[in-house]
């Protein structure tokens, strides 16, 4: 690619990014009550909501419906041209369907609208012509019109779907916003990947219990530590008093300094050279909280305690990984 290619694919995509950002900033400047009566009426709908849209805007609905989902909403996804071969079955008279269109004038969601109306689900569109048939006769019409695409033709929906997009986005935010959800309730829905891992995981979960986890006690000397560190394999050692509580911690990167002194390990004691008061968690908080720590600190390992300030496991960032709560 010539110098003066790459220079022009790259003002073309600034072109593109800036016409669509303008356009979801003239959405935000338009937002009126139309929006906060659609924000209420998902928010009391006793159903699901089920949104539609064909094309590009289908592919826009899957990932609002799925939005919703994982934040507090039942909702799915509805394909108008299976509605009008059954899906329309899904639908009950409590629910909410969110059109989108651009145009809004879909045949596939127009021959399904009346029948909705009928079965008493109220509709909601999302379209870019305020005077179409769908706007027209939907109970509440949310406008993403959009002044360009960003498609040099004007052909390829663009900067419209991505301004039906960001209004579906705000929609599902502002209600999980009014319904309180909180990070505990996202991590029910994501069990399985790490983002919900992190808030559902307890540091007790993952440590190493107290006999896998390397401590010696304040009178131990350097080679005892050594020795520990060996065993557990964790990559530092606690050091604990007599009331099993850490007072220090003693790392592998300490090991390398103290040799380098050459120091005599059957003698040195660890109190000593030991790194005091060591960043500790307790053992019924949650993975993030931990992971932030370490993160903070710089740290690749901690010391677990006890509401009583007594050690009860560690862990490393290996334990983490091997978790895949990162």
């Amino acid at each position: 690619m010539t110098k003066t290619s790459s220079k022009n694919t790259l003002e073309r995509a600034r072109q593109v990014l800036e016409i669509e950002a303008q356009e979801i900033l003239s959405l935000a400047n338009r937002l009126d009550d139309h929006f906060v009566n659609a924000v209420q009426l998902i928010l009391h709908c006793d159903g699901r909501v089920v949104v539609s849209g064909m094309g590009k805007s289908g592919h826009i609905g899957r990932k609002l419906a799925s939005t919703f989902a994982s934040t507090g909403t039942p909702s799915f996804f509805m394909h108008p041209a299976e509605a009008s071969h059954g899906d329309l079955g899904m639908i009950t008279s409590n629910d909410v369907v969110i059109f989108l269109s651009n145009s809004g004038k879909s045949d596939e969601l127009l021959s399904i609208l009346p029948v909705i109306k009928r079965i008493g689900a109220k509709i909601i569109s999302i379209t870019g012509n305020t005077d179409s048939e769908l706007a027209r006769e939907s109970e509440i019409h949310l406008s993403a019109h959009v002044s360009q695409e960003a498609c040099p033709l004007g052909l390829s929906p663009t900067a419209s779907s991505t301004a039906s997009l960001a209004l579906g986005d705000a929609l599902a935010i502002c209600v999980l916003d009014q319904r309180a959800f909180t990070a505990e309730d996202f991590a029910r829905s994501h069990p399985g990947g790490s983002l919900g891992k992190r808030q559902v995981v307890r540091v007790k979960d993952i440590m190493r219990e107290i006999d896998k986890a390397p401590s010696i006690k304040e009178d131990a000397l350097l080679s005892d530590a050594i020795l520990e560190i060996s065993l557990k394999g964790l990559g530092f050692t606690a050091i604990v008093n007599a009331q099993s509580e850490p007072t220090g911690i003693f790392t592998d990167g300490d090991l390398r300094r103290q040799l380098s002194k050459k120091v005599d390990y059957e003698k040195q004691s660890i109190k000593e050279i030991m790194n005091k008061n060591p960043k500790t968690i307790f053992d019924d908080q949650i993975i993030i909280d931990a992971i932030n720590l370490m993160d903070l600190n710089k740290i690749n390992g901690i010391l677990v305690v006890n509401r009583e300030n007594k050690l009860v496991g560690a862990f490393n960032m290996h334990d983490l990984f091997k978790a895949k709560v990162i």
